[in-house]
């Protein structure tokens, strides 16, 4: 039997920026998810603010090149690679001078919502897609961690739908407490927008807040990981109106086994 394969995608993960619970999360999840017999792979933003040389981050030329369109504006697409040797596994970057070489994570300097937040996110998620789809890696399921990777279940179960990279995949959405208060712009739906996506599937992604972009998420995933003790009541309650499997809060000591459990049931299997 082929090993189950896992594709990880956060906007957060140490030791590459501060110590977060999300960030602490996917550091030690995939390893563990790994060394229970999947296969894994890791997505991250690279974030102006990442050290590259101390991380030892490089291109990766063969992976690069491409340019994605997000509202008629061209920009090339950079990956970037680096191994986390004691774990024995390599996190992928998605990088853009434009949205990602900046000194700060989500705000500027006094504090302020960067406006093209949206498109960094719709950035992220549509280069990851591309980027996995260039290692030809067939993922099982896909486990999105935060709201910059909301996007993703979007786009595999609707864009990417008859690619057969992704057309089996399932999606996992992890939910933390990683709320923010700004809007996007009103033309956020057509920013998102691809061919294979209707009106009715941005239902959500419309609103151009942060409940609307996880709403969205969980429109279009097969299962949800409650993932801090503090999401906001508003998706728990949605989450409970839309009936999928839920992997309730783990204890740190428990949460590898839990998270492996639970995809294995995803998959309507019992090994991995």
């Amino acid at each position: 039997m082929n090993k189950a394969r896992v594709l990880f995608i956060s906007q957060e993960i140490v030791p590459y920026l501060k110590d977060t619970p999300m960030g602490h999360i996917t550091r030690y999840l995939p390893q563990g998810i790994q060394e229970k017999g999947k296969e894994i792979r890791t997505f991250m933003p690279k974030y102006g603010h990442i050290n590259e040389r101390r991380n030892q981050l490089h291109e990766v030329i063969r992976l690069s090149g491409m340019n994605i369109i997000i509202d008629d504006t061209d920009r090339p697409l950079i990956i970037k690679v680096a191994s986390i040797q004691q774990a024995r596994m390599q996190v992928y970057f998605i990088d853009n001078e434009d949205y990602f070489l900046r000194k700060f994570q989500f705000c500027d300097k006094a504090g302020k919502f960067y406006k093209d937040n949206d498109e960094r996110a719709i950035f992220f998620s549509r280069g990851v897609l591309e980027t996995v789809k260039k290692l030809g890696w067939n993922p099982d399921i896909i486990n999105c961690h935060g709201w910059m990777a909301s996007i993703i279940p979007l786009y595999v179960k609707r864009a990417f739908k008859d690619n057969p990279v992704f057309s089996d995949s399932k999606i996992v959405v992890s939910l933390y407490d990683d709320d923010f208060d700004a809007k996007f712009a009103k033309n956020i739906g057509s920013k998102i927008k691809l061919p294979g996506i209707t009106e009715k599937d941005l239902k959500n992604y419309k609103k151009g807040s942060y409940d609307g972009l996880i709403r969205g998420a969980l429109d279009f995933a097969d299962g949800a990981v409650i993932a801090s003790e503090k999401v906001n009541p508003e998706i728990l309650a949605y989450l409970d109106e839309i009936k999928i499997p839920v992997l309730p809060l783990q204890s740190e000591e428990n949460y590898i086994d839990a998270h492996n459990d639970f995809f294995d049931k995803i998959l309507g299997t019992t090994v991995s």
